[in-house]
């Protein structure tokens, strides 16, 4: 990300906590805003340059930010630990107070990846008429046994591996991104964690992209939202894992700059026993 972080503060948890964020092509007063929600071990830079080159692709406006936790925004305290709740958390009271901070009055297309689709799907869901759009990658809206399993094996490697170090090149604190996602997804507890039913409050259109080799869910996550949501589109990616704007690019931007665009589907969501590549569904 070349562009140059600013940061916000809010009051959350009983504290000031500070959200670094980077505003990409304000200039473009007319166009989309478009808000990039990251992942559960991401941050502005772990998004790279692939912000810059959708909102060029699309002449959009972006705003790209650090949750709480991660990248250089204010890290957990030290005593501080996520119950089953975080996600609602984060888009009840984080993304709303820090939409309140930057004086946002207009409706922004909200792109999540992984955590950050399940935090952009609540947020749709409670406030209904604050968003234009959804573009969900790779979201979560139930738990799976591929899921856990997956990260049981990331706690390995940062315990064994030098996976710390790398992620430090995205973090101010590293465990404090790390352990606050992982130990929350490997509390037995969260295995009951399921949004299906909150999803109902959801109005603005939805695309939904997943790769067909996600290593973190199955298809049963984005046909989930399609079965409940008919004003979805699904673009299913192969030779794609969890992370679509990094394995397919191109899918990824030509997809959302054509959804953007439109403003709605421009096809019923295919069936979810019926299987297309993300060119059928794009044509």
């Amino acid at each position: 990300m070349s562009t140059h972080a600013e940061f916000a503060a809010i009051r959350w948890r009983g504290r000031e906590v500070r959200i670094e964020y980077v505003r990409i092509a304000p200039e473009r007063t007319d166009a989309p805003l478009v808000v990039f929600l990251h992942e559960g071990l991401g941050s502005i830079s772990m998004w790279k340059d692939f912000p810059e080159r959708l909102c060029e692709a699309g002449g959009f406006r972006g705003l790209v930010f650090s949750r709480p936790g991660y990248g250089r925004s204010t890290p957990r305290a030290a005593d501080e630990t996520w119950d089953v709740d975080f996600m609602h958390r984060q888009a009840h009271e984080v993304l709303p107070a820090f939409f309140e901070a930057l004086g946002l009055a207009e409706k922004p297309w909200l792109f999540g990846h992984s955590d950050g689709g399940s935090i952009s799907l609540l947020y749709a869901a409670r406030f209904p008429d604050r968003v234009a759009g959804l573009v969900v990658l790779a979201p979560h809206i139930l738990v799976e046994d591929v899921t856990v399993a997956n990260i049981q094996l990331a706690r390995q490697a940062y315990l064994e591996t030098d996976l710390p170090k790398k992620l430090g090149r995205y973090h101010d604190d590293v465990d404090s991104a790390f352990w606050g996602w992982n130990r929350i997804w490997l509390h037995p507890p969260f295995r009951q964690w399921n949004i299906e039913r909150e999803l109902d409050g959801i109005r603005c259109p939805v695309l939904a992209i997943q790769g067909i080799d996600d290593e973190y869910g199955t298809l049963r996550q984005i046909r989930g939202i399609a079965e409940r949501l008919p004003q979805t589109r699904l673009v299913e990616i192969p030779d794609c894992g969890h992370s679509p704007h990094r394995d397919q690019p191109e899918t990824a931007i030509v997809a959302t700059v054509s959804f953007i665009k439109t403003g709605s589907p421009t096809q019923h969501p295919p069936h979810p026993g019926d299987a297309r590549d993300a060119g059928e569904i794009l044509n």
